[in-house]
């Protein structure tokens, strides 16, 4: 029989949020939101077999700025999927476990996909013109 004055194991709702627990929930966030875009990159293909004036409604579409947020949320989950790939590939090699270095390489991983976002929106912009 169960024992109504028995504790509840702990809930999410005791625990302080950690940079590791974040980058973990984020790390899986993101690799559920590039495999969703992998339908918007059919989704372009398919535009661009059908021809001409269905390309031009995607790129219309994506032109908007919802469209740009998309893509740019895309580009961030590339980034830091990639970056943070790299990060568990270290640890595979049983390198980086110390608590300083997880936080350190967990803030690395963070800068990285925020610049290489950057760098690859710069580079996307400057071919434009």
């Amino acid at each position: 029989m169960r024992n109504p004055n028995r504790p509840l194991s702990p809930h999410l709702t005791i625990y302080r949020p950690q940079l590791t627990s974040l980058l973990s929930v984020l790390h899986r966030g993101t690799g559920v939101f590039v495999t969703m875009a992998a339908v918007l990159l059919v989704a372009w293909v398919m535009a661009l077999a059908a021809g001409p004036e269905y390309y031009e409604l995607l790129t219309q579409v994506l032109g908007h700025w919802l469209g740009q947020l998309v893509l740019l949320g895309i580009t961030f989950s590339l980034a830091y999927h990639l970056c943070n790939g790299i990060r568990h590939l270290v640890w595979d090699t049983v390198r980086a476990f110390e608590l300083k270095a997880v936080y350190r390489g967990g803030y690395m991983v963070l800068a990285a996909s925020v610049l290489l976002t950057a760098l690859v929106w710069v580079i996307a912009y400057a071919g434009e013109f």
